[in-house]
């Protein structure tokens, strides 16, 4: 089998003038994030946060001024930012839906509820729509399985799920009503 390439050498970053590792983000983590490490690099997993917090995802822009910030090369950043779930390096969606798929989801038929997402969204697990409205991913463990199935619409918990109850969350997201 013949080895295929990346061209990650000639890779372009998008750029912006804007810093993503804003001023005050760094006034931020300097004076309650890195006094609390040792050697600045520890701060890492945190700064990540922070940034993606702010921005909602992680650009490769971002984290090459993460790794200069801490003194880390942006591949050692890159690493560590793919390597857990929690951090986009992707943009998603303004709201992101996460459908539990743990043992009791399951015993509970979380697949009718994530099925409903995806036919009332167009959309396939881990895609987000095309007018930036929504993401679907589904989950490990939620952490309520005595009232499976469940979702999060960004960071309210849906618990007893139905196939009709999660389309009409859904509808209620994209009329405006807010899923903190």
């Amino acid at each position: 089998m013949p080895w295929i390439t990346k061209p990650s050498g000639t890779m372009k970053v998008a750029r912006r003038n804007e810093p993503y590792l804003t001023p005050e983000i760094r006034a931020g983590l300097e004076r309650d994030i890195l006094p609390r490490y040792e050697k600045k690099q520890g701060a890492l997993l945190p700064t990540l946060h922070a940034v993606q917090h702010r921005w909602g995802w992680l650009p490769w822009q971002a984290l090459e001024e993460i790794a200069a910030f801490l003194g880390l090369s942006p591949a050692e950043v890159w690493d560590t930012a793919s390597f857990y779930e929690e951090y986009w390096l992707q943009p998603k969606g303004s709201t992101l839906i996460a459908v539990c798929r743990s043992i009791a989801c399951e015993c509970r038929d979380h697949t009718k509820v994530t099925e409903a997402c995806k036919a009332r969204l167009g959309i396939d697990v881990g895609d987000t729509t095309d007018d930036g409205k929504f993401t679907l991913v589904e989950v490990e463990c939620l952490g309520s399985c005595d009232t499976a199935p469940v979702a999060l619409f960004n960071h309210t918990l849906h618990e007893n799920l139905t196939p009709e109850g999660v389309s009409k969350l859904i509808d209620g997201a994209a009329a405006g009503e807010h899923h903190h």
